[in-house]
């Protein structure tokens, strides 16, 4: 490594002065500019240690910025992809559910605003939620309810 380079601990901070990372995102990132996963692993290890890397923190961050767009399947796939233990992913999302239906009402009305008019535009608007991630029960419940308010 040259001596302008940075070092592996100053990318790492780098990266988390931006945004929570996972341990996995933050391996990945690191990995083409480490000698070995050993050397990565010992400062990811210090790092969590300290608390400047924390996976929970780093799900929470996750959760609160999809909640608005997505439902809680979409969320729990994406917290996996980025590495997430499976004990963070669940108590992380069984907040969520409390919320589900009204998250699915707010996405629903920023994108249709409208009743589906017959059952082709109902399957349309219940595929485009079940893409978000939200469950069949809850997209069910959804527009029936709005039906019924109309």
């Amino acid at each position: 490594m040259s001596s302008k380079e940075p070092s592996l601990r100053a990318r790492a901070l780098r990266h988390l002065a931006r945004r929570e990372y996972t341990r996995h995102e933050l391996t990945l990132k690191l990995a083409p500019h480490a000698e070995s996963e050993a050397e990565i692993a010992e400062v990811l290890d210090d790092f969590t240690q300290r608390g400047w890397l924390s996976e929970q923190r780093a799900a929470e961050q996750m959760v609160h910025a999809r909640r608005s767009r997505y439902g809680m399947a979409r969320i729990r796939r994406d917290l996996q992809v980025k590495g997430v233990a499976a004990e963070v992913i669940n108590s992380t999302v069984a907040a969520l559910k409390d919320g589900e239906l009204e998250a699915a009402r707010d996405v629903w009305r920023r994108k249709f605003k409208v009743l589906p008019a017959g059952a082709a535009e109902r399957a349309k608007q219940a595929r485009f939620l079940l893409g978000r991630g939200f469950s069949s029960e809850v997209i069910t419940k959804l527009l029936r309810g709005l039906a019924k308010d109309e």
